[in-house]
């Protein structure tokens, strides 16, 4: 052997770690089994969920039929529009005396029927009349009939199906006659004549702006767009002591990025789905609770804005009436009168 083979021969080892990763006999890999069970659960949840929704989805019956809607992105909420808390000063009228005060009017208790629901009006009865504007010599009364298919109850189903059945209407106190101004419109809601009774405002809810029908003058008969693209979905127009017009709405449109009522009106399946699910008052609870009323000019363009962003004061605004400097706010579900004072905001 070599002087060199020695030297390698007596190089020192290196240490060396020696482990037994074989299993015991007779024993199990726990984290494995233990894996294997959490599979085997998840599986048989989803399962006992998915099931029952299928069978759901096929077996129930949606009680609306919606039709895709499709609209602009709504307006940022920027400017005129930039979101304020001036609806939380709200004082509260006759809290837990009321439900639902949407409109008041004292009429010294007495009760005169005009025109009856059961009555057809060029084929259809009315199923749900909603708001009136009188003419000042009281002669003429415009009034909304939102759908002939759906009851004041079932509003939101009224706005998810998107039904084109509602309709502007006058009635002739003289003559007794009804008439048929605008036809298929999609939830005709509050109703307001100009100041110089030449047209009338009405709010077309489902789809976020204001129609106007020219009653009087060269363009009577004709219609046209006073406001579209509306921030949210108005209820009801009243007239301002600036010569414009308050439009209230009970909710919004516009939320940072997303509007979820916008995305699913064009999606029908979705709606369909949901209503197959859950009641009115359960979807109710995800929409925005947004309270918003504008001042619009007597052009339709946005002259300011009074903001409630999670309805802690002012909820489900649908009624607006000013009056002695201050403004009325009715509501379809709140229990209570709202009144603002004007020079608070």
């Amino acid at each position: 052997m070599s002087e060199a083979d020695g030297l390698r021969q007596r190089r020192p080892l290196r240490p060396r770690v020696v482990t037994d990763d074989r299993q015991i006999p007779g024993t199990k890999d726990c984290s494995s089994f233990s894996g294997r069970v959490f599979r085997v659960t998840f599986l048989m949840l989803a399962v006992s969920l998915t099931i029952p929704l299928l069978g759901a989805m096929v077996l129930l019956d949606s009680p609306i039929d919606p039709q895709p809607l499709s609209f602009k992105e709504p307006p940022r909420l920027l400017g005129v529009l930039q979101p304020n808390t001036k609806l939380r000063q709200v004082e509260r009228l006759f809290e837990n005396q009321l439900i639902g005060p949407e409109s008041i009017a004292n009429i010294g208790g007495e009760v005169t029927l005009l025109l009856s629901s059961d009555t057809p009006i060029e084929g259809r009865k009315m199923s749900f009349v909603n708001d009136l504007t009188i003419t000042r010599d009281g002669r003429k009364i415009y009034f909304t009939d939102s759908s002939s298919k759906w009851q004041r109850r079932d509003y939101l189903l009224l706005v998810m199906e998107g039904t084109d059945d509602g309709r502007l209407l006058e009635y002739d106190t003289e003559t007794k006659e009804v008439k048929v101004l605008l036809d298929q419109l999609r939830f005709p809601n509050g109703v307001q004549l100009s100041p110089a009774e030449d047209f009338i405002l009405v709010a077309e809810t489902t789809m976020a702006r204001i129609r106007r029908f020219y009653v009087s003058g060269l363009m009577k008969g004709g219609a046209d767009l006073f406001v579209e693209n509306l921030p949210g979905f108005p209820d009801n127009i009243r007239p301002s002591s600036s010569g414009g017009y308050w439009v209230c709405m009970a909710t919004i449109r516009s939320t940072p990025g997303f509007s979820v009522l916008d995305f699913l009106s064009e999606r029908p399946s979705i709606k369909r789905m949901i209503f197959k699910l859950f009641s009115q008052e359960m979807v109710m609870k995800f929409l925005p609770w947004y309270s918003l009323v504008l001042e619009l000019s007597d052009s339709g363009a946005f002259w300011r804005s009074l903001h409630d962003p999670d309805g802690q004061a002012a909820i489900y605004v649908s009624e607006v009436h000013e009056h002695d400097r201050h403004l009325y706010l009715g509501s379809f579900k709140a229990p209570f009168l709202g009144r603002l004072s004007l020079q608070s905001v």
